[in-house]
């Protein structure tokens, strides 16, 4: 486990050093004691010997015994998923300012 957010990485090799998730970015967007971070990665298909189109995932970890531990992830599988995705934040983006009385 990683002991800061910088060590983190989602790339994942098998005992041969062969890559069956490759990292290809990172972006963190919160730090501290729980942080969260987004990655575009890629898996290996073992079956065509390449890897797969590239998708994102958004993960959570806690920081706990001063190491990083994950927490939960979000996979966003294609484009298309995304697309709908960002939409939906840029409808709903300018309601999180507003003050609204609830009454849930």
């Amino acid at each position: 486990m990683a002991e800061t957010i910088d060590e983190i990485s989602i790339d994942w090799k098998d005992n041969n050093g062969q890559y069956l998730v490759k990292q290809v970015k990172k972006e963190v967007l919160t730090r501290g004691s729980w942080s969260t971070i987004m990655f575009m990665y890629q898996d290996f298909d073992k079956k065509t010997g390449e890897f797969g189109s590239r998708k994102i995932r958004v993960a959570r970890y806690q920081k706990r015994g001063g190491k990083f531990m994950p927490q939960s992830k979000f996979n966003i599988s294609s484009a298309k998923q995304a697309k709908r995705i960002i939409e939906i934040i840029q409808n709903w983006l300018p309601e999180m300012d507003e003050k609204v009385d609830s009454e849930d």
